[in-house]
């Protein structure tokens, strides 16, 4: 368990409210830990908070503090404005640690409770919500990236995926994109770099291959932030179709997107979030740039957790004029 203390008081002139006390409910899994830290962000561009990272784990365990009332992890901390959690484990953590200490309990996902036993559901619109009070229907999961940067037009990021429960793979189809775009945009600079479910020959043939213009970046020689800031910097952003966070991302920061194609398996809720962001316009699918020549210009302004975040602010925690 962990504090953060936000903005020194120093700086803040006496008429300064008392800063929010938020809760975030980790579970351990870096893709619901993005979610939450993306709406904190968003939180601290606004107003002074002080966020406490605690980590739960055991979902029985979490229902049973709830049924109790219980939630010892937060006894030497100051009582919460805001209780933030996503991922199925955080859900009754949320629910106990609101009964025992107060706050709003918010989960940035679809729960695995019913609805109205949280504050606020953020749930993305590709699972289909419904219309409710304490509902906001998001365009994708919520995440830390903000636009900024130079975003150099000579510039690409490519961004590959790997085999899912949603997509088909298939590295020789996307080798051969990959030849095509190197090709036709020779004058471009391109980075590539893998995920954890890339298959490990997919980079040992694209490095026989030799691309002059693409420089090859495994997952294993990132850090943490490097993602963020090659976006800063690309014009450009190339995703395969199954790295559906990556495409909000890179959407996120301000990148022009174009899609690398995977097969799809049916009709799933990941597919039909992909699809609604071409009927768009907002990404430009690989035969779409065969047929132009060019991706689309990027959605201006998009951020997800800067929206919800100020509803959240409005709607709970209005500044005093």
């Amino acid at each position: 368990m962990t504090g953060d203390a936000g903005i020194s008081r120093g700086l803040l002139s006496a008429s300064d409210s008392a800063p929010l006390i938020v809760w975030r409910l980790i579970d351990g899994k870096r893709g619901h830990e993005t979610q939450t830290l993306g709406l904190v962000g968003s939180l601290r561009r606004s107003r002074r908070l002080v966020c406490h990272d605690i980590r739960v784990s055991g979902t029985k365990t979490g229902y049973w503090r709830w049924l109790r009332g219980r939630f010892p992890e937060g006894r030497s901390l100051s009582s919460p404005d805001l209780l933030l959690g996503a991922g199925h484990t955080t859900h009754g953590y949320l629910l106990a640690a609101r009964r025992a200490r107060g706050g709003r309990a918010v989960v940035l996902m679809t729960p695995s409770l019913p609805y109205r036993l949280f504050d606020l559901c953020l749930v993305p619109e590709h699972d289909g919500p419904p219309v409710r009070e304490n509902l906001i229907s998001t365009v994708g999961a919520l995440n830390d990236i903000t636009a900024k940067g130079i975003h150099d037009a000579a510039r690409s990021l490519i961004l590959i995926g790997g085999p899912s429960r949603h997509f088909q793979w298939n590295s020789k189809a996307i080798l051969q994109q990959l030849q095509m775009l190197f090709g036709t945009e020779s004058d471009r600079q391109f980075t590539l770099t893998t995920s954890r479910r890339t298959p490990a020959d997919f980079l040992e043939t694209l490095e026989q291959l030799h691309p002059h213009n693409c420089q090859l970046v495994p997952l294993s020689s990132t850090g943490k932030g490097w993602v963020s800031q090659q976006l800063s910097c690309c014009h450009h952003a190339w995703v395969t179709e199954d790295s559906v966070s990556m495409i909000y991302e890179s959407l996120t920061a301000g990148c022009s997107v174009g899609l690398l194609k995977v097969p799809a398996r049916g009709k799933g809720r990941i597919v039909k979030g992909v699809e609604q962001l071409v009927r768009r316009g907002w990404v430009t699918t690989f035969d779409d740039w065969q047929r132009t020549g060019r991706l689309v210009s990027p959605e201006v302004g998009f951020n997800e957790a800067d929206r919800c975040g100020e509803i959240i602010l409005d709607r709970w925690f209005p500044s005093v004029s």
